[in-house]
């Protein structure tokens, strides 16, 4: 009986690696469809916005694809914090 109350346990632990990599590629596709649809005439003030409180996006084409990278750097390591520290308070 105890195998399987382990096995219940394990199955609760989220991996850390899939959800920052889910939630980086999310805020990468985000950031593109924010940045094309900027250049196309909608969305122009949330990408003011963005350009406001990301450092690296712009809505040049290198703007854009540097923004991307750091929304994918932030959605990983803010992703992986998240499944971490739920693990670890699913150990009590």
């Amino acid at each position: 009986m105890q195998p399987a109350a382990r096995q219940e346990k394990e199955m609760k632990k989220i991996n850390e690696h899939a959800l920052g990599t889910s939630i980086a590629g999310v805020s990468a596709i985000v950031m593109l469809a924010l940045g094309v649809g900027a250049n196309v005439g909608i969305y122009r003030n949330a990408a003011q916005m963005m350009m406001q409180w990301h450092g690296f996006f712009s809505l040049t084409a290198g703007g854009i694809v540097s923004g991307m990278i750091e929304a994918a750097v932030f959605g990983y390591i803010g992703g992986w914090l998240i499944a971490r520290f739920y693990n670890l308070s699913e150990r009590k």
